[in-house]
Order: structure tokens, then sequence, then C-alpha cells
């Protein structure tokens, strides 16, 4: 495909991409109006949100592994037609209960959009390739995760909240009708399509119970019967899961992926980005509000530096990729930036000048712009063909379980450590309350309930005092993210360095069936023995990210004893 045909079936594929990350962002700063006009309780409340949350996570591996399976253009016009619709749904929707379902339907589209628009992406683009167009992508949800809360505030005070759910529908639209007419790819071959029923049943029970208990052990406690009972059941499941999916014909996630090295530890580092993307923007989000005072769109606009971050690393990265096909030291670089960043968050307090809590969300953002595309594409480079579907939706579904896990976590560090600073000033507090006379005992019940209140509305001697509280127990919520940064920087060390093909999936796929039919012809296998032709820093790939980064700290130039990769393309899929 020539450059314009790309970027012509890329349209529809970033704008499926955008529809998807609005859903899950665009209520968050309109549900406070939402619910009440509803009827709705504080548990429909969470429901709402946690609901997109989890059959986005729970679909994302049943998208993947039915793309390589069937037609893939075919399963995302399904898709977007599922969010349309349900977009619609929700938009009419005259209770709770049932935006609750219009949005669990929201979270299935939007889960296949996610997947499908980057396992498309790998039918029209190569690996080598692929980094001139990854800007485009992390723009994409850039924009999407910080510029969803502002639209979503934006429409509830002009044209009402139930735009929040409208204004999707034209865009997907624009979409299908996009992808109908650019997106052309070659018909796979024919085959049985076998699904594995019992695999998805045991998926959604697995991590929907884990995914529900972890989302709302705030409410009942760790040490509760809610706790061991869904544990229990999600682990079983779990179990379960592992069991079947080793026996079945077409199992939905293949426990052969875990033998690739390089999904194994794309895994592993997912699960910190995940907690980078999602976690962080909620509290931070709350920070500014509670700790600093700003207003649900000016919080909104003051976290565009990590938004910037990630869309200017994700794009010169990208542009790097494809020239040289080198990508090893970039996720490095990236792994560190985040780490570093975690740190510095944990390290806000309620008068942190404005300008240097902006310097450390452009790190984290640079950081993930670096790191998480990136994975998706040495997966995709690496994973057999035939199975690319489902690896690149594996990633994305533990990206997503971990950024759910991590803030659940993070909420609950936040919570104790809130409690227990409200204990040590209740002194001060307290004085503060008598001050006021009743409406002090107002807000002394408030507060009781385990309610925050936007501390622009409070007195000052009160909004002081909460602004110093929550801070610290926000500070004391990012440590969480520090384990997980160090394992994803271990993980990402122990990439295997492989050469980037310039193949598509397609052409791949037709390259290893022309290759099977000829060795069942002759009666040989052609393989490339371990170590054949390869360079020390791609037998060791830790030796290469310690002499690339070094090299770049020195400003040294690099001298080349062969091609930037192409020699690779016999080596083996680990």
């Amino acid at each position: 495909m020539s450059h314009r045909q790309v970027l012509e079936a890329l349209s529809g594929l970033l704008l499926a991409m955008f529809c998807s990350m609005m859903t899950m962002t665009v209520v968050g700063t309109s549900m406070p109006v939402i619910i009440p006009s509803l009827g709705g309780t504080q548990t429909q409340y969470t429901w709402v949100v946690t609901m997109t949350m989890l059959t986005t996570a729970i679909s994302t591996p049943i998208w993947g592994k039915l793309a390589d399976l069937v037609n893939r253009k075919t399963l995302m016009l399904i898709a977007l037609s599922i969010f349309v619709l349900s977009s619609v749904g929700a938009g009419l929707t005259p209770n709770a209960e049932m935006l609750i379902a219009f949005r669990a339907l929201q979270g299935i589209g939007g889960g296949g959009m996610q997947a499908l628009s980057q396992i498309l992406m790998a039918d029209i683009i190569s690996p080598r390739e692929r980094g001139r167009y990854m800007g485009l992508f992390a723009g994409v949800m850039a924009i999407g995760t910080v510029g969803g809360p502002l639209l979503g505030g934006l429409l509830t005070d002009t044209v009402g909240w139930r735009w929040n759910f409208f204004v999707g529908v034209p865009l997907g639209i624009i979409a299908f009708i996009v992808l109908t007419r650019t997106l052309r790819i070659e018909p796979r071959e024919q085959q049985k399509v076998r699904i594995d029923y019992l695999g998805i049943m045991l998926l959604s029970v697995a991590a929907g119970f884990l995914l529900v208990w972890v989302t709302n052990v705030s409410d009942y406690g760790w040490n509760s019967w809610q706790t061991y009972t869904m544990v229990s059941i999600g682990l079983v499941a779990a179990i379960l899961f592992v069991v079947v999916e080793r026996r079945v014909a077409e199992p939905l996630v293949p426990m052969t992926l875990f033998r690739n090295l390089t999904f194994t530890l794309s895994v592993i580092a997912s699960i910190a980005i995940g907690l980078s993307m999602f976690g962080t923007n909620v509290y931070l989000g709350q920070y500014m509000q509670i700790s600093r005072g700003f207003g649900p769109t000016e919080a909104g606009l003051l976290m565009l530096p990590m938004a910037i971050g990630m869309l200017g690393t994700s794009t010169i990265v990208g542009q790097f990729v494809t020239r040289f096909g080198k990508w090893k030291s970039y996720l490095v670089a990236g792994s560190i930036l985040m780490l570093g960043a975690i740190v510095l968050l944990c390290t806000l307090a309620y008068d942190t000048p404005m300008w240097l809590v902006g310097v450390y969300m452009f790190l984290l953002g640079a950081g993930t712009g670096m790191t998480m595309q990136n994975l998706v594409l040495v997966v995709q480079n690496t994973a057999e063909a035939a199975q690319v579907g489902v690896a690149s939706s594996g990633v994305n579904f533990f990206r997503s379980v971990g950024g759910t896990v991590g803030t659940a976590v993070m909420g609950s560090v936040m919570g104790a450590s809130m409690t227990q600073l409200l204990t040590d000033r209740q002194a001060d507090l307290m004085a503060e309350v008598q001050k006021l006379g009743a409406e002090g005992m107002t807000i002394a019940e408030e507060l009781a309930s385990g309610a925050l209140p936007a501390t622009r509305d409070l007195p000052e001697g009160i909004a002081l005092i909460i602004e110093q509280v929550s801070a610290q127990a926000i500070s004391h919520a990012f440590i969480v993210g520090i384990p997980l940064a160090i394992i994803s920087f271990i993980a990402i060390c122990f990439l295997p360095n492989k050469p980037l093909t310039r193949q598509t999936t397609v052409e791949r796929l037709k390259a290893e069936k022309a290759a099977s039919k000829t060795s069942a012809k002759t009666g040989q296998v052609a393989t490339v023995a371990a170590g054949d032709d390869l360079t020390p820093e791609e037998e060791h790939p830790m030796l290469a990210s310690v002499s690339e980064v070094s090299l770049a700290a020195t400003g040294a130039i690099p001298v080349q004893g062969h091609t930037d990769g192409e020699s690779g393309s016999g080596s083996s899929s680990r």
C-alpha cells in the first residue's frame, strides 16, 4: 500500500480508537450530574464506571482470538455497530439500571475497537514501517484520555449530559463509512471456526469477579466475606481457565504464547504502564481538585503536559524506529523515565509549584509514550503470524487489568492514609469547625461520612487542612507504582533484541504457509540455530541496551558491521 492509501485506511481506525477512548473518559466529570438526574444511588454510580472497564477488559482477548479466526474488517464493523447502538441507548436511557447495561455494551464494542485497530494496523503496515504512524495512535489516546473529561463537562454544562453519549454516534458512523470504503485487506483463507465457549465463560468469571472485587474493595475491606468469596471464585475460575486452554483445539489464549519470551516480558511490563495511564490520571485529577482547589475544567487543562509528553515522544521515537530499525534503547529509556516520574510524584505536596508538577507529568507521559505502543509492536513482530491477534490483545488485556488493579490498590492506600492523617489533624480541624458555628458542623458531618468536598467551596481554614492532608495521602498512593515500575524496567531490559521485519502480518502468513508446504514436500524443516549470525548484542540483549544507552550518553556514533535488522527474518519467534 502507498503512503496515501495507508493514511486513508488509518483514518477510519483512528476514528474508531478515538470513539473507544472517549467512551472510557467522557463521563468522568459528568457523573455527579448524571446519576442524580436518573434517581440513582452511590452504588449505581460506581457500577456505571466499573462496568465499562470490566467489559472492555474481558472482551479484549475474545476479540483478539476472533481476529485470528475470521475476517478482521467484518469484526471491526461489528464492534463499531455495537458501540454506536449502545451509545444511542445510553443517551436515551430512562434509569440508572439501563445506563449500566448500555455502558456494558459500550465496553464490549469499545474493547473490540481498541484491540482490532492495532491488529488491523499490523495487517497493512510492517513492524519496521509502523513507527512513523505510531504517533497518530498515541495522539488519539492522549487526546481521548485528557480531552474526554473536558468535553464531557462542556457538553453537560451546555446541551445536557445525554450528549456525553450521543457525541460518539456521528463519529462512529463516519468511522464505519470510512473503513468500509478505504480499508482493503486480503480475504483470509476459509477454515473451520471453532470457538472456545468454555474458555470465554471461565475468563469472564475469573476477570469479572477479581476486577469487581478490586474495584470495590475499599467499600467492604480486604478482610471481609465479600473479599474471600470473590477472590476464591475468581482464582478457581482462573485455574480452570488455564486447564481448559491447555486442552482445547482453538484456545482463547494459547498457553504456548507464554513460551515466547518477548510476549511474557511485555505482559509484565504492560501492567506498570496500565497503572501509569489509568491510576495516575485518576489521582492526579483528585490532586488538582482537592489538594489545589481547581475546578474540573481547569484540572483537565492542567493535565495537558502528560498528553503532550506522550504524543511528542511517541511521534519522535516512532520516526527513529522506522528510520534506524532500533527499538530496545527507547523502551529502556522510557521505562527509566516512568520510574523517575513516579518517584517524583511521591514528593507532591499541597504547595508544590505547578510548573514543577507539570514537569513531573510531562516526564510520565514521555515515558509512557516511548513504551506503550512499542511493546505491542515488538510482540506483533515476534508472534506467529496466525497468532498476532491474540498476542496483541493479550498485552492490551493485561495493561487494562494492571491499570484497574493498580488504581484500586492506590485508592485503598490513599483512603487509609487519609483517615490516619485526618485523625492526626483532628484537633486543628475541630478548632476551625467551631469558628464557623452551624456551617462548620455541616462540613464536619460531610467529612465524617467519608466524602471529600471540593476545597474551592470550603472556608479557608478547613480548605487548607484538607489540601495538606489530601496531597500527602495522594503522594503516599503513588508509592504503589514504584515497585511496579521497577519490575517493568527489569522486564524491558531482558526483552530479546530481535530485528523488526519489513513484512506485514498478511505477508508473513503467506510466507509461513509457503515454507510449511515446502518443508512438507521435502521432509525438512528450515530453522536457524540459536546464535547463528547473531552479534554479541543480539545474543545478549542486556548488552545491547547498556551499550546503546552508553553511546547515546557520550554522543558517540555506533559503527555497525551489518544492516539494521533485515537479515533477521529467519530468527525464532521468541
